[in-house]
């Protein structure tokens, strides 16, 4: 595997708890995100100069968590989760996450090697044999939802775009730095995003919900799509943490105590939003737009293409979709999955929706992701002929954001 191009295509960092202050406008500043220690002596995220309500302080403490996984080993974790599901049977009111982590648990120290330091990051690919990584946000996922303000949304995306740019400059290609886009606002959008590719970033990114509750595929994003599709470079989505009124999570009162379930339900965000593209014909409208569907596995990709098919040919729903063809030919064209490598059902999908449909991802250093990824990953390709092999190690990736 070593002498094959090998591209992890959702790597993470953990960006230092005082980037927003350094690298925001100095006119919101003082409304940037940041990390304070509060009168307990505990951790907790700022937001706009309140603290958040949606991310706790162990919460916080294990994002960086897959180092935890590391320490903790297989026996370890078998361990840790059994005290665990003990604690939420007997405690099941109070979020999962405020339990079990330990009292000196912070985001530094959670942090996990690689995660804050370019350097650190390269050690760790010559050691695990991965030669580039596309790598995005921790505390990005979480600050969307909190805001409502369009404005001071797009402030923390371009300093975090400003930030990451900066992280991967000095690291010969093999950091890539794919920029935040806050859809509630196209126009700024397309201006973050044309300066962004400028500074050195690959691609686009988006969450999964939009602040305005218009779909991802509503025409008022054309020109962010068009502005992807005429730079040439992919727009993704990415699962992150949600806004609890616009959150399919929150249709039930009883759950917040299952980190898991969240989790385990977290592929219905990525899946409408991707349905929404095809719903409004956006593939039509812009044939050369490549499109990216990250961390929420790829296995379901091949059903749910066989379903939505069926309702376009075979079904009076077919009448309400805006596509000239079936949902799969435009999929088969200009969309692109990332694959977990736990996963042992993609390799006949390769030979059904397409060799070049697919990627992989390590999803480090975050904890919802099992640490052993480099083992896992040979499972993953095991099966494949040496063609599909070597395009979702790393060809796929590096043809789709141009890693030459």
């Amino acid at each position: 595997m070593s002498r094959e191009l090998v591209i992890d295509a959702d790597g993470h960092i953990l960006e230092p708890p005082d980037t927003w202050m350094r690298y925001i406008e100095p006119q919101y500043r003082s409304r940037a995100m940041r990390i304070v220690r509060g009168a307990d002596g505990r951790e907790y995220l700022e937001i706009d100069g309140k603290p958040s309500t949606l991310v706790p302080p162990a919460f916080l403490a294990s994002l960086g968590g897959m180092k935890r996984l590391n320490e903790l080993g297989d026996e370890g974790i078998r361990e840790f989760n059994q005290r665990r599901r003990q604690s939420v049977i007997k405690q099941s009111s109070q979020p999962a996450f405020d339990r079990g982590l330990g009292e000196d648990a912070t985001y530094l120290n959670g942090a996990g090697f690689g995660t804050m330091d370019p350097r650190e990051r390269l050690e760790l690919l010559d050691h695990e044999k991965i030669d580039k990584a596309i790598l995005y946000p921790t505390l990005g996922l979480v600050w969307g939802a909190h805001l409502s303000d369009v404005d001071l949304a797009n402030a923390y995306a371009r300093a975090y775009n400003r930030w990451i740019a900066d992280f991967c400059r000095d690291s010969g290609g093999r950091l890539i730095a794919v920029a935040h886009l806050v859809l509630a606002d196209p126009e700024a959008a397309v201006r973050e995003l044309e300066r962004a590719i400028k500074d050195g970033c690959k691609g686009a990114w988006v969450y999964c919900y939009t602040m305005n509750r218009k779909s991802h595929g509503h025409p008022d994003h054309d020109p962010v799509f068009a502005a992807a599709q005429d730079l040439d470079v992919p727009l993704a989505l990415h699962p992150s943490l949600d806004n609890p009124a616009l959150s399919l999570h929150h249709r039930f009162d009883d759950m917040n105590w299952s980190d898991w379930y969240f989790n385990a339900s977290g592929i219905s965000a990525v899946q409408m939003a991707l349905a929404s593209l095809f719903a409004y014909g956006v593939f039509d409208r812009f044939p050369r737009l490549k499109l990216v569907v990250l961390e929420s596995s790829a296995g379901w990709i091949g059903s749910w293409l066989d379903w939505t098919d069926a309702l376009y040919r075979g079904t009076t729903a077919g009448g309400s979709v805006r596509l000239k063809e079936k949902p799969s030919y435009y999929f088969r064209r200009q969309c692109f999955i990332s694959a977990d490598p736990f996963e042992r059902c993609v390799a006949p999908l390769t030979r059904i929706v397409g060799e070049d449909k697919f990627f992989w991802a390590s999803d480090y250093p975050h904890s919802n992701h099992p640490a052993t990824y480099m083992e896992d990953l040979k499972g993953l390709v095991d099966g494949m002929d040496d063609h599909a092999r070597r395009a979702i190690l790393g060809e796929n990736a590096a043809r789709v954001y141009r890693l030459t």
